[in-house]
């Protein structure tokens, strides 16, 4: 009797998981899917836009999903489920990167994991994507419920590493230098200078117009009091250069369990 019952809540159990899907891939396929109604529609844009670019000028997919409920899952194994059934990343390169968000409620906390494909996993180590991108990127700004800011924010950081402008150690050793009190500014000065005149005469990748600050100079105002909530790096709240649409579709990328996240 006793195995009976213990077969009876397996089988009640394995139907109460298989009946919560991962959601189907979106037709027309976008980049930014917020299914939990979070991004008004001009910041979607403006993210659809920004990644579309992005994927055009390096072949790299990164994918933004809201949901409202992880349905049971794991965040780690349902961004890795979704990036595997929407076939994020091109087939054979894997340069796929899903960031999956929760939204805080008054019953359950807001959860964000952001998975690499196999072909980003030594560009974009667990340790910075969990320590720098998540931690100190992402979550400050979901507190406040800004969460345009913090996928803004994390996203900015994740392009210019996976496009090359500098690598995870350079970021680490800027997140390191912010931590260490008066001397972080003129770390911070320094990096400025030298991005300065490394990028005169280098045309960026993408940037949109009213926003070609350097990189550690955009993010140290957005570290200060006085920042704009519409100002992120490469998203320029109000310029109208990005537009929804115009991604190809995506390349059946796969995802061998790499990325990060965490909860607030």
């Amino acid at each position: 009797m006793k195995k009976i019952i213990i077969l009876f809540i397996a089988l009640v159990g394995f139907t109460v998981v298989s009946m919560a899907e991962i959601p189907e891939r979106p037709s027309p396929q976008r980049l930014v899917n917020d299914f939990a109604n979070v991004l008004d529609k001009e910041q979607v844009n403006q993210m659809e836009g920004a990644l579309t670019q992005f994927a055009k000028q390096t072949s790299t997919q990164i994918i933004v999903v809201t949901v409202s409920d992880l349905d049971g899952y794991d965040k780690a194994d349902y961004a890795q489920r979704l990036g595997e059934k929407w076939g994020v990343g091109q087939k054979g390169n894997d340069n796929g990167l899903v960031i999956l968000l929760k939204p805080k409620t008054q019953n359950s906390r807001g959860e964000v994991y952001v998975a690499t494909g196999y072909g980003l996993e030594g560009v974009l180590p667990d340790a910075i994507v969990n320590n720098a991108v998540v931690d100190n990127e992402m979550i400050p700004r979901f507190k406040q419920n800004d969460y345009f800011g913090g996928l803004a924010a994390g996203i900015n950081v994740i392009m210019d590493i996976a496009g090359g402008e500098y690598t995870a150690d350079n970021y680490q050793e800027k997140v390191s230098a912010g931590s260490g009190g008066g001397g972080s500014i003129v770390g911070l000065i320094f990096f400025i200078l030298i991005f300065v005149f490394l990028g005169r005469g280098r045309k960026r990748r993408f940037y949109s117009p009213g926003s070609s600050l350097p990189f550690w100079l955009a993010m140290g105002m957005m570290s200060g009091g006085g920042r704009s909530s519409g100002s992120y790096g490469n998203f320029s709240s109000g310029s109208g250069s990005f537009g929804g649409g115009g991604f190809g579709g995506f390349g059946g990328g796969s995802f061998g369990g790499g990325g990060a996240g965490g909860s607030w």
